[in-house]
C-alpha cells in the first residue's frame, strides 16, 4: 500500500499521507470523545438533581422545624429546600406581584400568607401566576382556598445581586399590589413577623396556580462549555489537516490556477 497518494475530485485536490492521516483522525476522535464525555457528565448531573429533588420532596420536613440559626441567605442548603406547611391561607391579604409574565402574557404573581397551625407564624406562599388580561373592573383571579390545608413548597432565597425596584404601596386596598416582594415591608404592613423567605408551592397542591418560575437546574454550564471546546478542537484539527494537504484554501480564495485555466 502506498503511504502517500494524491486524489482529485473535480477542481479539489488532496494529498493523503496515510500514517499522518491516521494520527489526525485519532487526535480528532479523542477530542470528540472528550466532548461527548462532558455531555454525559451534564446528563448525569441533571438525572442526579431530579432524583435528589424527588427524594427531598418525599422526605420534606415541616417548615417550623428548621432552626432559626439556619434561616439566612448564606446557608447553601436553604435554597430550593422542600418543606411542608400545615395551616390556613389568609385570603383577605393576598398580594399581587405586578408585571409577571407567562408564555408572553402579562399577569400577576399571586402570594398569599399562610398561618401555620403549630405556632401561628405567617409564611408568604407564592402560588403562581394569574392573567392580567381581563375585562374592565374585573379583579384578578386569585383562587381563594378556605380551611386547613397541607402543602409542599420550596424555599426561595433571592440572589444577592438582584436589583430592587422601589415599591409604591397602597396598603388600604387588597389584594395588595407591589412591584417586588420585600418581606420586611410586608411584615410591617401585616403587623406581625413573617418567615424570612417566601416559599414556592409545588404542583398539584391546594391553591396552586400556574407555576411560571423556571425549573431548578443543576450547574451544567461548565460541562457544556467544555464540550463545545473539545468539539471545536476536534473540528479544528480536521480542518487544518485538510487545508495543509489540499488546495482548499486556494479554492476558497478563488486563486487556484487549475480553476483559473478552466475558466479561461
Amino acid at each position: 500500500m502506498e503511504l502517500r497518494k494524491n486524489y482529485t475530485f473535480g477542481s479539489f485536490r488532496i494529498r493523503i499521507n496515510w500514517p499522518l492521516a491516521a494520527c489526525v483522525v485519532v487526535t480528532a476522535a479523542t477530542f470528540m470523545r472528550l466532548g461527548l464525555w462532558q455531555l454525559d457528565r451534564a446528563a448525569e448531573k441533571v438525572d442526579a438533581q431530579s432524583e435528589l429533588l424527588a427524594e427531598l420532596q418525599i422526605n420534606a420536613e415541616p417548615i417550623e422545624s428548621i432552626p432559626p440559626g439556619h434561616l439566612h441567605a448564606a446557608n447553601p442548603e436553604l435554597q430550593n429546600r422542600h418543606v411542608k406547611l400545615i395551616g390556613e391561607y389568609w385570603n383577605e391579604r393576598a398580594i399581587l406581584l405586578l408585571a409577571e409574565f407567562y408564555e408572553g402574557q402579562i399577569g400577576y404573581g399571586v402570594v398569599t400568607p399562610l398561618r401555620l397551625s403549630s405556632n401561628n407564624q405567617l409564611v408568604l406562599v407564592h402560588r403562581g401566576w394569574t392573567t392580567g388580561i381581563l375585562p374592565p373592573d374585573t379583579p384578578p383571579f386569585t383562587r381563594p382556598v378556605t380551611g386547613l390545608v397541607e402543602i409542599d413548597a420550596q424555599i426561595f432565597v433571592p440572589y444577592g445581586n438582584i436589583r430592587t425596584i422601589e415599591n409604591t404601596i397602597d396598603a388600604s386596598q387588597w389584594p395588595l399590589r407591589i412591584r417586588t416582594l420585600d418581606v420586611e415591608t410586608l411584615s410591617a404592613i401585616l403587623g406581625e413577623p413573617l418567615f424570612p423567605f417566601t416559599v414556592r408551592i409545588t404542583a398539584d397542591q391546594p391553591g396552586t396556580l400556574t407555576r411560571h418560575w423556571p425549573a431548578v437546574q443543576p450547574e451544567i454550564n461548565q460541562n457544556l462549555s467544555y464540550a463545545v471546546q473539545w468539539f471545536s478542537f476536534g473540528l479544528a484539527v480536521l480542518f487544518i489537516a485538510i487545508l495543509a494537504s489540499s488546495n482548499l484554501w486556494t479554492l476558497l480564495k478563488g486563486t487556484d490556477p487549475v480553476v483559473a485555466d478552466t475558466a479561461d
